[in-house]
């Protein structure tokens, strides 16, 4: 993946906030440091900020900080326990990067205690925001996930039973959302009418569970039961779980989360991510050839599109960059500069396997640019005759709005339709192509009507309150 910029401090939209990570648990005994491995389990969904919330038996309490995970929650002593809780990790694309807009977010209205944890971006928070104000409510961050909880809480406010609250709010709101919620000792899950952001829920050794994605309930010792169904709210109980329908669209699953975000052990929506992944390099392989003598991957993220671009040509997959286990993904990162800085020391060449070769390098996409550039430098000094760029995405070419920070199409290296041979020409390679539209589809295995590609195509699932930089479908 490669890296985008982003200035501290500027609104630009949740980061992936496809790309955040949430979980819940209703188990038989304290949650609290559950919740925290389910938090580490997603930690690559998100590096800004963690935190959970957790109900005493009595009132709900908060712990977050800016930060990893450990570091978070090695530096606050949490002093309550409780049998139920909500957690999320943060990588910003709506709201800047400060403790104010780390979550969950908590709310206090009448007899009820609300605290919420969003995965995904509100395409009309700013109208909803605006329309607020002006009856003389305040906000206390500039996170869209606190346009939600302020219209929740005021839907509870009128009285509302908490289950027709939220459908009350989500009628009002447009946009990629999967979220975690506490009302009191309840606890929710709910996944928008498109289903653009994944979520799942699943049986613990001790409950039942909430998860962005499998993986947690896997490696916690549990099973999945199944993924949220489009428009749906799940409350958990320790006996189960309650389903409850609203909304009516067609899903839109993100592309990216298959591409690039999600673990590729996870598994999404009945789709593997690793077996995507592989399918993907097997179709790029198919449909732009190399003459070359070694695939090398870009690790971690390209690693399965590699193998799968060898299974389908024939060529070698080899390990010819090491990464440095210690530094974190980049393209998650909150500025650029932290981002390049950590480049430097992310990954290094072994000469012996590269010197003389022709490389077949593969990632799973590019964005800006800027490290694909780094790398094929990276290659050409360590004594590569030729690099050949393939992508395992189509090119990005149109901002995202539902929970990516791809937010302008200045930043993307493909803009206005560039050439191959032009991209070459900026990465330095011998030669650049990428996968196409049908090729993404047919390895995903949904159809084309079923995924979002709006940062591929500029037609998105729903309408987009900026026309001079998109158009729904």
């Amino acid at each position: 993946m490669d890296i985008l910029p982003l200035e501290l401090g500027n609104t630009v939209g949740q980061k992936a906030s496809d790309k955040c990570g949430v979980v819940a648990l209703v188990e038989e005994n304290g949650v609290e440091y559950r919740l925290i491995q389910s938090l580490r389990i997603l930690q690559h969904r998100g590096q800004e900020s963690a935190g959970i919330s957790i109900y005493n038996g009595k009132d709900l309490k908060i712990y977050k900080g800016m930060g990893l995970v450990r570091e978070v929650f090695s530096q606050i002593k949490i002093d309550q326990t409780g049998d139920r809780g909500i957690g999320h990790i943060r990588y910003s694309t709506a709201g800047s990067s400060i403790i104010d807009n780390a979550q969950p977010i908590f709310s206090r209205v009448g007899k009820y205690e609300i605290a919420i944890g969003h995965n995904g971006e509100i395409v009309n928070a700013d109208e909803i925001r605006s329309e607020l104000e002006s009856k003389g409510y305040s906000f206390n961050t500039t996170s869209d996930t606190e346009v939600i909880l302020r219209l929740l809480a005021i839907n509870l406010a009128r009285g509302e039973d908490p289950i027709d609250a939220m459908k009350l709010t989500f009628s009002r709101i447009r946009g990629a959302y999967s979220l975690v919620i506490m009302i009191n000792e309840r606890v929710f899950g709910v996944r928008d009418p498109n289903a653009i952001r994944p979520l799942v829920l699943g049986k613990t050794r001790m409950g039942y569970g909430i998860a962005s994605e499998n993986v947690v309930f896997e490696q916690l010792g549990g099973k999945t039961i199944r993924d949220f169904y489009p428009g749906e709210i799940i409350e958990l109980t320790k006996d189960g779980y309650k389903s409850h329908r609203f909304g009516n669209a067609s899903p839109a699953h993100c592309m990216f989360e298959y591409v690039y975000f999600a673990r590729p052990d996870s598994t999404m929506d009945g789709r593997n991510v690793f077996e995507v992944r592989k399918k993907l390099g097997e179709i790029l392989a198919r449909e732009s050839p190399a003459n070359a003598d070694i695939v090398i991957p870009v690790p971690d993220s390209g690693r399965s599109h590699a193998l799968g671009y060898s299974l389908g040509s024939g060529i070698p997959f080899v390990e010819g960059l090491i990464k440095n286990r210690y530094v974190d993904r980049t393209f998650i990162m909150p500025t650029q500069n932290k981002r390049e800085d950590e480049l430097d020391i992310k990954l290094n060449p072994i000469k012996e396997v590269i010197q003389g070769k022709r490389v077949v390098l593969v990632d799973d996409s590019i964005v800006r640019g800027n490290t694909m550039r780094k790398i094929v430098g990276l290659l050409k000094n360590a004594g590569a005759r030729e690099v050949h760029v393939r992508v395992g995405s189509p090119p990005i070419r149109y901002p995202c709005y539902l929970g990516i920070d791809m937010k302008t199409k200045e930043q993307f290296v493909a803009k206005d339709g560039k050439s191959m041979e032009q991209l070459a020409k900026e990465f330095g390679a011998d030669s650049v192509a990428y996968i196409s539209v049908d090729g993404l589809v047919e390895a995903i295995g949904l159809g084309k009507n079923e995924l979002c590609l709006g940062c591929l195509t500029g037609k998105y699932p729903i309408p987009i309150s900026n026309p001079n930089e998109a158009n729904s479908v």
